[in-house]
């Protein structure tokens, strides 16, 4: 595997498999995948804020306990220069998971490269994992061949949690960092904030420094001085 991946992660606990909640089924075919006891290549669709990341981190990050090699690479940040990020990936790592297919679509080169590992990765015996916001055809792909490609893996529609299991997600990181988040609180942050699970989470990071920062616990007043 290349040392010059654009993201080389310590992956944090929040994204591990334990910490992903809703569609169990799911969940436990993208972790047969990333152990190696199931041999499908998946291909995610979701809305953004509905876990695609998060399932492809708990991956890799199960994969390297494992003791196999493993890849993620946010195909946002390689966009316009995929052939050159793509080069010798898939010769290696048993697992590799590519994020934000849609970034790509519509850029030639882009979606030639990535026809190619696809093809490789295949040669190669590596296992693929796809997230993106829509399925193969619904993306605006130019390359035909991509999109077969794409369609031959195993789709999977990835929904977004309801409103009482992102209370819960975000109740449970809140308590990993000691903090608890009552109702009027999180009533504030959906009204304000919007109810987008990942910008919430990464908010709450902030929050948690800037409460520990303060002496303050999270309560509405203390919302209001930050985010006002």
């Amino acid at each position: 595997m290349s040392g010059q991946l654009p993201l080389a992660l310590g992956f944090p606990p929040e994204q591990r498999f334990a910490a992903f909640h809703g569609q169990a089924p799911l969940r436990a075919l993208v972790e047969s995948v990333a152990r190696g006891d199931d041999a499908h290549w998946l291909y995610l669709a979701g809305p953004t804020g509905s876990g695609k990341t998060h399932l492809l981190l708990a991956a890799c990050a199960l994969a390297r306990e494992s003791g196999q090699a493993a890849a993620f690479l946010p195909l946002a940040t390689v966009a316009g220069r995929l052939g050159e990020a793509l080069q010798g990936l898939v010769d290696a790592p048993a697992l590799v998971c590519l994020d934000g297919v849609e970034s790509i679509a519509g850029r030639d080169a882009d979606e030639l490269a990535l026809f190619h590992a696809h093809n490789a990765a295949r040669q190669a015996g590596a296992r693929l994992v796809y997230a993106a916001t829509a399925m193969p055809a619904a993306l605006p792909i130019g390359l035909p061949d991509l999109v077969s490609r794409l369609g031959q893996c195993t789709r999977l529609a990835v929904e977004p949690l309801d409103e009482a299991g992102r209370r819960h997600v975000l109740r449970q990181r809140a308590a990993r960092r000691g903090l608890e988040l009552d109702d009027a609180v999180l009533d504030y942050l959906f009204r304000r904030v919007g109810r987008d699970l990942g910008g919430l989470t990464g908010l709450l990071d902030r929050l948690d420094r800037e409460s520990m920062a303060a002496q303050r616990r999270i309560t509405v007043p203390f919302l209001r001085a930050r985010l006002d």
